[in-house]
């Protein structure tokens, strides 16, 4: 799935499209730039979705507090359920290396068109 068909069926989903970043948000992406934004996914993603088990499952990511976080909800990158639901990734293995990269992607994106 590429990011924008992955945008076009988050879209038609009242939950997903309800996410929207905040002025705090917008603000701290400004004064941090977006590298910083994108080693930040990364760290979350590799920490928080890509190992096989994750205890806390599904409460991991918190609904705002970081840029990041928003866009994992509103990308459905939020949690193995989510990815598992939504892009038919398997709960019970690793993320690879390209999994993840593909995830940063897809948030980085969301994010870009955000901030435009």
């Amino acid at each position: 799935m590429t990011i924008q068909q992955a945008f076009e069926r988050l879209g038609k989903s009242a939950f997903r499209s309800r996410f929207h970043l905040s002025v705090k948000d917008k603000d701290y992406i400004k004064n941090k730039g977006l590298e910083t934004i994108r080693r930040h996914a990364e760290d979350f993603v590799k920490t928080r979705l890509a190992p096989a088990v994750i205890p806390n499952d599904g409460k991991q990511t918190p609904m705002r507090g970081h840029p990041v976080f928003v866009a994992q909800h509103a990308c459905a990158c939020c949690c193995r359920g989510c990815l598992n639901k939504w892009y038919h990734v398997p709960k019970d293995v690793d993320l690879t290396p390209e999994q993840q990269k593909k995830i940063v992607n897809l948030i980085m994106a969301w994010i870009t068109r955000e901030i435009v």
